[in-house]
């Protein structure tokens, strides 16, 4: 066998080389001459922050969010975990209530809920979405559950439908996540206008990014929102018009937006539907070729909403790529360690559910409830970052390539896999190691 032919794992060449993928087509995010010029114009124009008396860039940003999601409202904060916390304080939910929260999703989804002295119950995930299941939702509900957090994970829209019934059901309020799906529809209805509350991060590595750290908070409920910008800055009536009187009306730190960062969301938001278009053909065209692989299991997007592709979440199955003898977890390990020597970045997203996180861990809830999560973890990697570049599909084609070499060639991979001592990414979490 050639060096070509034979796995980069084994001494063979990888298939994606440094060289290929250059910052211009998966670099992200996309810096054009549009935004050093907005930069410019805030560092001339001298209003820096959001005390801009409607006049500056964070103003602007919170009319042009407000109008591009189609809500009557929208305030700018800090970054898109200041924005979920600023929503559950508008909401006004008394200490030690609960919210539910998936099982499966960055930490910055549960952290707001301690923040508000509220207690999060988690609930698993459905395992096409990998979003919350409403089913198990329903069951998690008690007489002092008072929110339920809808995280649209990878850029995916939740059952919103399902949800906004179980919140009916129960009174509850239904608060939107959207920090990884801005752009995306759901019944033809743009995230961060679906829940009665609705919170975007602007994280520099986000579909809708800024330069740095960013969120916004969008509602169709005056009084919401004017409890979100109180709770902004100090609790201080800041509004347009009124002269500062340094009276904090309500205990609350600063989490205010600068106006450099607004301004380069504003370019960002400008390209943000053709961005998604190019994205979207991109990625199902990249998908549908993994998809003729036996055992990849991608990522798919229901007829009644679109997808953000912000992280493309692969599952592998030994039984159906014809080693049934394979554990998953030691399958899906073996075929990581075999893409990344290709060059292809595949990685976790998460190793182990929120209930097992340290920072949980005086919650005391055992992980072992959450059986579809634990799956999925283990045996699954993701892609990030690569794909949101809308230049990026000679590199994915590469990508593409690279699996379809490794899938050529399991056999060379299935005694490496029988021979692991295969233990989950959770068990260095949960055995103590990271305390």
């Amino acid at each position: 066998m050639t060096d070509a032919g034979r796995l980069a794992m084994f001494g063979g060449d990888r298939v994606v080389g440094r060289q290929d993928a250059t910052r211009e087509l998966v670099g992200w995010p996309v810096v054009t001459d549009r935004e050093h010029e907005a930069l410019r114009g805030v560092l001339d124009g001298g209003l820096f922050t959001s005390n801009d008396a409607g006049r500056g860039e964070v103003s602007a940003l919170q009319r042009d969010w407000a109008r591009y999601v189609g809500t009557a409202h929208c305030a700018a904060v800090a970054n898109g975990t200041a924005a979920l916390e600023l929503s559950l304080a508008a909401l006004d939910i008394e200490p030690g209530a609960e919210v539910l929260v998936p099982a499966l999703t960055f930490i910055g989804s549960a952290v707001p809920v301690l923040q508000r002295g509220l207690v999060p119950v988690f609930v698993d995930i459905d395992p096409v979405t990998y979003t919350i299941d409403p089913v198990a939702a329903e069951k998690a509900v008690t007489g002092r559950t008072r929110a339920v957090i809808a995280v649209h994970l990878h850029g995916l829209p939740c059952d919103m439908v399902a949800l906004r019934a179980l919140a009916e059901r129960h009174g509850l309020h239904l608060v939107e996540d959207a920090a990884q799906a801005q752009g995306a529809t759901y019944h033809g209805r743009r995230t961060g206008s679906l829940g009665d509350i609705n919170a975007v991060s602007l994280n520099v590595v986000k579909n809708l990014p800024t330069c740095g750290e960013g969120g916004l908070v969008t509602t169709d409920d005056e009084t919401l929102h004017e409890r979100v910008v109180l709770h902004r800055q100090f609790g201080e009536d800041l509004r347009a018009g009124r002269e500062r009187d340094y009276l904090s009306r309500v205990p609350a730190g600063n989490e205010k937006m600068s106006a450099v960062q607004a301004a380069f969301t504003r370019c960002q938001l400008e390209r943000l539907d053709d961005d998604s278009a190019a994205r979207d053909q991109v990625v199902r065209r990249f998908l549908a070729r993994l998809d003729r692989l036996p055992g990849v299991t991608v990522p798919t997007c229901p007829d009644d909403r679109t997808h953000a592709w912000h992280i493309l979440r692969l599952r592998f199955d030994p039984v159906a790529a014809g080693r049934p003898g394979l554990p998953a977890g030691a399958f899906r390990a073996t075929v990581q360690r075999a893409l990344r020597a290709e060059g292809v970045p595949v990685q976790p997203y998460q190793v182990v559910p929120l209930p097992g996180q340290p920072a949980f861990r005086g919650l005391d809830v055992p992980i072992d409830a959450y059986e579809v999560s634990l799956a999925v973890i283990d045996d699954s990697v993701t892609l990030q970052r690569w794909h949101l570049n809308p230049r990026c599909a000679p590199v994915l084609d590469l990508v593409a390539l690279a699996f379809e070499k490794v899938w050529d060639r399991l056999d060379d991979l299935a005694p490496v896999a029988a021979a692991m001592d295969h233990r989950p990414p959770w068990h260095r979490v949960t055995s103590g190691a990271a305390r």
